[in-house]
């Protein structure tokens, strides 16, 4: 199915503008150099590098041969390729010495392979001037003395920087003369004896072709590109099946291996609206036919999804009334989520569904994560990437968690509940940075967000209970009995009380006492309680008097006790909705506090007036 699907899409968008993606047996490469050659075989770098392409501009190039291990040195790209097989350089430190991880036998090899397919072409196109050009600039030119310098140098100094040849005066690189096309063009299944191209039907478009013994490698996913489908090539039986060897056990032809991964390469190449990358996981997005909402769909998994939530909700309410036609419920959206491995990409989810069934789960998300904000500067609809990162050690995304980027992405399109590591996280940044302000104190916004999604979705699964039911509400909530959430608002009146009584005091019992609180209450409030009688003594009578009453709403009279003890342990879930608790009466107390300061400033404003 997701070959199927990714075949679709190539032929989709082939079919709609050919320039769209690559045809079978091409690729888009970034190319950071030409090598404009004369006649003569003299030669000038050219550098295509710009300050938005580091690497270089894409070039419709030959397809990139695929080769791994020992032996990969004996496979040049047809034309075009990095220093080390065009002019045999090694790589370079930072210092500017020889790379000793870059073998200087290897890269000789590299070297001498791709001049003998040089040759091997100039014998065979012999018309081809192009290729004359380059074997004279073979035989004549000294590559330590290529111009402009800071051109060759820039080369030298750079890693993976890809080349290829250009006529001086042509606009078009060589690779592009016509008869180019046929070295590119797909093996053919024959019936000679040794042949290495095996003939059957295809898998995924059902025709009768050669069939690929070696995938080609997707990029953008791992450091270097890898294949979304190997074979073991262990040629033991326990591999085979039914006398089937390495990918004839599954067997996918040329062609269709190679539009899918030309159309997973469009899909995830840099600056494609369809890609999303959050912590490991890379995802690709897309619709099952052109339409202007696969943008926003995508958007929402992006950093500003307060730019697409209402460009989907009214999509949705469209197709819902009518209005928008009956096509819009039937769009078919499909997502494929993947991460590195060794041998080649790991799928970690694949999922396709409706746009009606899928909207709506994505927009659940952000309904779950609304919560009353720290400021105005915080955003309403936050992007997946900034709330890993505030459960992530030291705010850094190499610090998320391995495996949980996929795993939340993969419970939001299909509506279940987090996974249960994301609230772990949450509750442990929320104990383990309970004396920074760095990251917004312990209970930021967007953590406090991440908690109460956690433990609304889990709430609702347990009790079989819609979706739509907020167990934990956006702003507080003086109805919630919860234990846990009731000893998170008295701790932050707690420390809201030691603040108004010392002015300034540059650590509060948040500081010392957030940890053992939210974990073990029965040891440390009845300290705290004590405390804050010494320090209601020092307060105003109205403040004494406001404090007094607020303690006794959060934990109830001898009559009708809302916290008639404080438990010796609270577990994880507990842990969170303390969390929750303490966030939404911080918040609480001091919006009470900046309307005060208001109404404060009004008063003055109209005594001024008056006068």
């Amino acid at each position: 199915m997701i070959l199927q699907a990714l075949v679709d899409y190539y032929e989709r968008k082939r079919a709609i503008d050919p320039g769209a993606v690559a045809p079978a047996g091409w690729e888009y490469r970034e190319i950071a150099f030409f090598i404009d050659v004369g006649a003569d075989g003299s030669a000038v770098l050219v550098d295509r590098r710009s300050p938005e392409r580091r690497r270089g501009e894409p070039l419709l190039v030959p397809a990139a041969q695929i080769r791994s291990g020992n032996d990969a040195w004996k496979h040049p790209n047809l034309l075009w390729e990095h220093m080390g097989f065009v002019f045999g350089w090694q790589k370079r430190k930072p210092d500017g010495s020889p790379d000793p991880a870059d073998n200087p036998d290897k890269v000789a090899k590299q070297h001498r392979a791709f001049r003998d397919r040089l040759s091997a072409l100039a014998a065979h196109h012999p018309d081809s001037v192009g290729l004359q050009a380059i074997q004279r600039f073979y035989e004549t030119t000294a590559f330590a003395e290529l111009q402009p310098a800071d051109v060759r140098e820039a080369l030298r100094g750079g890693q993976g920087f890809n080349l290829t040849f250009r006529l001086r005066g042509a606009v078009e690189p060589v690779c592009h003369e016509q008869w180019v096309a046929k070295e590119c063009a797909l093996e053919q299944p024959s019936d000679e004896p040794g042949n290495a191209v095996a003939g059957g039907a295809c898998l995924v478009t059902g025709k009768v072709g050669a069939i690929a013994r070696l995938h080609p490698k997707i990029s953008f996913v791992t450091q270097k590109p890898s294949p979304l489908v190997a074979a073991n090539t262990n040629e033991a039986p326990a591999y085979g099946s039914y006398g089937k060897a390495q990918a004839l056990n599954a067997p996918v032809s040329t062609e269709a291996a190679s539009q899918y991964t030309l159309a997973l390469n469009a899909l995830l190449g840099r600056g494609s609206p369809n890609k999303v990358q959050i912590g490991d996981a890379t995802t690709a997005i897309w619709a099952d036919r052109e339409d202007a909402v696969e943008a926003d769909l995508v958007g929402l998994f992006d950093d500003d999804p307060d730019a697409h939530v209402n460009a989907v909700k009214q999509r949705l309410e469209g197709a819902r009334s009518g209005s928008r036609g009956a096509d819009d419920t039937a769009l078919r959206f499909f997502v494929l989520g993947m991460a590195p491995n060794a041998s080649r990409i790991a799928v970690r989810f694949w999922f396709h569904e409706t746009f009606e069934r899928l909207g709506p789960r994505i927009l659940q998300h952000f309904d779950d994560l609304r919560i009353v904000r720290q400021s105005d500067r915080d955003a309403a609809t936050p992007a997946l990437y900034w709330l890993l990162r505030s459960i992530a050690p030291q705010g850094k995304a190499n610090n998320i968690p391995p495996r949980l980027a996929g795993e939340w992405m993969r419970a939001i399109l299909e509506g279940n509940p987090y996974p249960p590591a994301l609230l772990n996280a949450a509750v442990n940044r929320c104990r383990a940075e309970q004396a920074s302000d760095g990251f917004g104190g312990n209970v930021p916004y967007l953590r406090a967000a991440i908690l109460k999604a956690c433990i609304n979705r889990e709430h609702r699964r347990r009790h079989g209970l819609p979706q739509e039911f907020q167990f934990i509400r956006e702003e507080l909530d003086v109805n919630q009995t919860d234990p846990g959430y009731r000893l998170g608002r008295l701790f932050a009146v707690l420390e809201r009380i030691q603040s108004a009584a010392q002015p300034g005091i540059n650590a509060t019992i948040r500081d010392r006492y957030y940890g053992a609180a939210s974990s073990t209450p029965g040891a440390v409030f009845p300290t705290l309680m004590r405390l804050k009688n010494a320090h209601l003594k020092k307060l105003a009578p109205g403040l004494e008097s406001f404090f007094e009453k607020l303690v006794g709403e959060i934990c109830g009279s001898l009559e009708q006790p809302a916290l008639d003890e404080f438990p010796r342990q609270l577990n994880l879930h507990a842990q969170g909705l303390f969390a929750l608790g303490y966030y939404h009466q911080r918040q609480s107390l001091y919006a009470r506090k900046d309307a005060a300061n208001t109404e404060t400033d009004t008063d003055t404003d109209n005594d001024t007036q008056k006068d």
